[in-house]
Parts: C-alpha cells; sequence; structure tokens
C-alpha cells in the first residue's frame, strides 16, 4: 500500500506563495504602497511565476494589492472607510461573545488558557516594546475567548474582514508603545467572565475595543504614504 505524501505540485507552490506573501503584507513586512513584482517574488520565493501570478489576483481579491495594468503591483494603502466598518462589525461581535462567556461561564481549560495568555502579555510589557509579539499576544487572547465559546468560524470571519483593520492596529501599537492600558482591559474583560458579569464584560470589551480606532491625524502625520482617506 502507497504511504500517502504530502503535495509538492503547483496547488502546493500557489498556496505556499500565497500565505507567505500575506503573511508579510499583514506583518507590514512589506508597508503599504510598496512596489512589487511576479519575477522579483518569484525569484525571492522559489517558486516559478504562475503561482505568484495567481496569488497576486488572490490577493486583490482580498483589498491586498492593487494591480495596475502595465503600471505594476503594489501593496495596498490601508483604506480607513474599510477599518472603521472592520471596527464596528468587530466590536458587535465581540460584546456579544463576552456576554456569552460572562452569561453562560467558561469551562476551567478555556479560562486557564486566557490566564496564561495574560501572563505571556505580562511578559511581553517587562521584556521591552516588541509590538509583532504583542499583536499576536492580543490577537490569541480574543481568539481563545470565541473558541472557547464555540465560536471560531466568526472569529475566522473577522479575520478574513479586518485585513486593512489589522494593518492599521498594528501600526497603532507601533506609534503608541505603552501597552499597560490594553493589558488591564484584558484582566477586567477575563474578571468580569469569571465573576459572570455579561453586563460588566460587555461594557469594558466596547471600551477595549475602541482602542482600535483610527487616530487618522496622528497616523496620517507620522506614515502619509500608508493611508487612503478619500
Amino acid at each position: 500500500m502507497n504511504g500517502a505524501t504530502p503535495s509538492t505540485g503547483p496547488a502546493s507552490a500557489r498556496e505556499a506563495a500565497y500565505r507567505r506573501l500575506r503573511a508579510e503584507i499583514l506583518s507590514l513586512e512589506l508597508p503599504p504602497g510598496t512596489a512589487i513584482s511576479e519575477k522579483d517574488v518569484s525569484a525571492r520565493f522559489g517558486v516559478s511565476r504562475t503561482p505568484v501570478r495567481e496569488c497576486f489576483v488572490r490577493l486583490a481579491q482580498e483589498g491586498l494589492l492593487d494591480i495596475y495594468p502595465q503600471r505594476g503591483t503594489y501593496v495596498s494603502r490601508i483604506d480607513v472607510h474599510l477599518v472603521e466598518e472592520a471596527r464596528f462589525m468587530r466590536e458587535q461581535l465581540e460584546a456579544a461573545v463576552v456576554r456569552l462567556a460572562a452569561a453562560d461561564g467558561l469551562d476551567p481549560v478555556s479560562l486557564a488558557e486566557l490566564e496564561a495568555n495574560l501572563l505571556l502579555q505580562q511578559s511581553c510589557l517587562d521584556d521591552g516594546q516588541d509590538g509583532s509579539r504583542m499583536y499576536r499576544l492580543d490577537e490569541e487572547f480574543h481568539a481563545r475567548l470565541f473558541a472557547a465559546c464555540g465560536k471560531s468560524h466568526t472569529w475566522s470571519v473577522i479575520g478574513s474582514a479586518g485585513v486593512h483593520l489589522n494593518r492599521s492596529r498594528r501600526l497603532r501599537l507601533a506609534a503608541d508603545p505603552d501597552w499597560r492600558h490594553l493589558l488591564e482591559q484584558h484582566r477586567a474583560i477575563l474578571q468580569a467572565i469569571r465573576r459572570r458579569e455579561p453586563e460588566r464584560a460587555e461594557r469594558v470589551m466596547r471600551e477595549h475595543l475602541q482602542l482600535v480606532r483610527l487616530d487618522r491625524a496622528r497616523l496620517a502625520e507620522l506614515y502619509p504614504d500608508y493611508f487612503r482617506i478619500d
């Protein structure tokens, strides 16, 4: 009987190129407005230009690339209108989920995982200003909360719709490295869940998500080439 082996064909090459390039855009390793080409990405990733071309189309459909025939391809600028729409959607869904968590209670394992995440956030603050790590821990805290309530698919939908929001959040963490308030709010959310206080849990979550509102003037001044405001 032949054993199954991982695919190494065109489909896997296309998916690998897509995932890698998408991660570079979302992490701001490739900043908004950066010009990229199929030739350069193909050489850098060690794949043919066909899977790169296909992943360019896919990323353009997600709003992460702008493709101009005969002119070139660029990492899309952050659209402030899409940022606000995604923030609004996330606030409504997260408020509902945290209310559910506090009303119904969470199992001991989920509570322990959330507490462990907060300890890692504290460690991140103690060790220095690592914005990328703090962003990942922040996302993990919210993802674990959704998973604990059986709403992992809802979290995936938020992620898919929030590519502009997530890039702006990374910029905000870089522009304002005092993240103590962020951690304090996470602690307050978990405390409200433990105490079975749904109204307080929802209120703190809504306040928490107001932190991600785009300060247009400040961020536009710090990163004038990164945003699309019109």
